[in-house]
């Protein structure tokens, strides 16, 4: 049984209490969400043909046998596996490994009018993903205790329909708990270096993310840094009004270049392993080369945002594009393609970070009253692939940066790559379908995006999670633990 009053100590609020109460009492303690197979040892349940399969070696014309929710075969197109349920992707069709977004904001509970893990996990299932790792923030409580991360499992528990895992928090005052949500199955800690916007998630100064390094390296913990500098923020000009050119003035490059400097000069001294999350400015790259070069241990996400929308295609009021780090010009955007070419960049991440339509503020459009943040993980997958593939890159990257490269670097031992042992966690996509983003007909919760009216190639047809076929109706996805899965 949760303990009840250990949620509320490490910035929490009053009513976390009542709220665990409640729900135990409506719906009782989850139990085990690991799958029990009923199929005999060996037995291939499913079977699927398809003219192109992306592998770790390429792509190639196999069938794949799936048994137990795993890969339990490659082979030739036409060797004849059989199996109850066969499936034969057309000639327009491609079979690819289901994406592993490790970086979705799903907000539950606490603030399940922004999102929740019935819609943003269906969302996720439309466009191919079958992994998503959930952030501690913004839910409330934030994942920031063991006994929260319980509680967010118990409320999570049913709904998915992908597999769900979880970071942990890094917040003042929870260093002693960060051995024990490492223990209960987190897959790193986020923190911020400064405001993250919502007051129960503070930052971390820069002398304490040294201390919160050295306590993570010792059980060998990645933490995941919001890189950008408080001070240089602090003093910038002031978000406000209508124009997109005056919002980018109030997040400058500079920010992000000051605080990585500064997460791989602490990663150097305590031998931790660190991750930049949501990586904008290609100013940084040079220090993110040369500290990889060295030897430390860092890795780097970008978003699809970053890579496939411009600074200077923001309309006067366009709040739907604001996040941060903001989106910024389009050389930038050609330097980050590049360092995701030579490896400075290591993978994709959605940063599906979305709000009630009120918070996007699209009525008045104001830059510094709306939320920042950008509703994407269904449509992340057509989104890169469509820049990708007008810059002449090979769908094998794209996959390789959308799901093996973060399911290797997060500890994901069976995801991101169709090969023997791992889960059958697939997606039929025909590259050459082109749709429109209709922000009102997409799964996650508020019919806000960045994306609406645009033309996307790349449709996602079926997705499959461990050989099971997503119906939108009945959620069969599994809860994550990390060191297990």
């Amino acid at each position: 049984m949760t303990d009840l009053d250990a949620l509320a100590h490490v910035n929490q609020p009053d009513v976390v209490r009542a709220q665990i109460t409640e729900f135990i009492a409506a719906h009782g303690h989850p139990q085990d969400e690991g799958a029990t197979p009923t199929t005999p040892p060996g037995a291939v349940e499913l079977v699927i043909r398809a003219e192109r399969v992306l592998t770790p070696q390429g792509e190639a014309a196999c069938e794949v046998g799936v048994a137990a929710g795993c890969i339990c075969a490659i082979e030739p197109l036409g060797t004849e596996l059989q199996a109850p349920q066969v499936v034969t992707l057309g000639a327009d069709e491609v079979l690819v490994p289901g994406v592993v977004d490790a970086h979705v904001h799903v907000n539950e509970p606490g603030r399940t009018d922004w999102e929740g893990f019935a819609t943003a996990t269906r969302a996720a299932a439309a466009g191919g993903v079958t992994t998503v790792i959930d952030m501690p923030l913004n839910s409330i409580p934030s994942t920031v205790t063991s006994d929260a991360l319980e509680y967010k499992r118990m409320v999570a528990a049913g709904q998915t329909f992908v597999d769900v895992g979880f970071w942990g928090g890094a917040v003042p005052g929870n260093r002693s708990e960060l051995a024990g949500l490492n223990d209960a199955g987190v897959f790193g800690f986020k923190c911020f270096l400064l405001d993250s916007g919502v007051e129960e998630f503070p930052p971390l100064t820069p002398d304490a993310l040294q201390d919160y390094l050295e306590t993570v390296a010792a059980f060998d913990g990645l933490m995941i840094v919001h890189a950008e500098d408080a001070e240089t923020i602090a003093t910038a000009i002031a978000a406000h009004g209508t124009l997109y050119a005056d919002f980018l003035l109030s997040r400058p490059r500079e920010a992000e270049n000051l605080a990585i400097a500064l997460v791989i000069e602490r990663a150097r001294r305590t031998g931790a392993r660190v991750h930049i999350l949501h990586l904008s400015s290609s100013d940084a790259l040079p220090l993110l080369r040369a500290a990889k070069q060295e030897g430390v241990d860092i890795t780097a996400e970008t978003c699809p945002h970053y890579l496939t929308l411009t600074a200077e295609d923001v309309p006067g009021g366009g709040t739907a594009y604001k996040c941060c780090p903001p989106i910024r010009e389009a050389a930038n955007r050609d330097l980050l393609w590049e360092a995701l070419a030579d490896g400075t960049i290591d993978y994709i991440a959605s940063d599906h970070s979305p709000s009630t339509v009120e918070l996007k503020d699209l009525e008045h459009g104001d830059f510094g009253s709306a939320w920042g943040g950008i509703a994407s993980v269904q449509v992340a997958l057509p989104a890169v692939w469509t820049e990708a593939r007008s810059r002449g890159i090979a769908l094998t990257e794209v996959m390789g940066w959308m799901s093996q490269r973060p399911a290797e670097r997060i500890g994901l031992r069976r995801k991101g790559a169709i090969a023997l042992g791992y889960d059958a966690d697939l997606a039929v996509f025909a590259p050459d379908e082109q749709f429109a983003v209709d922000a009102a007909a997409l799964h996650h919760k508020n019919p806000v995006s960045a994306y609406d009216g645009k033309t996307l190639s790349g449709v996602v047809r079926r997705t499959f999670v461990r050989g099971h076929a997503v119906d939108f109706e009945q959620p069969h996805g599994r809860l994550l633990v990390h060191g297990t899965d």
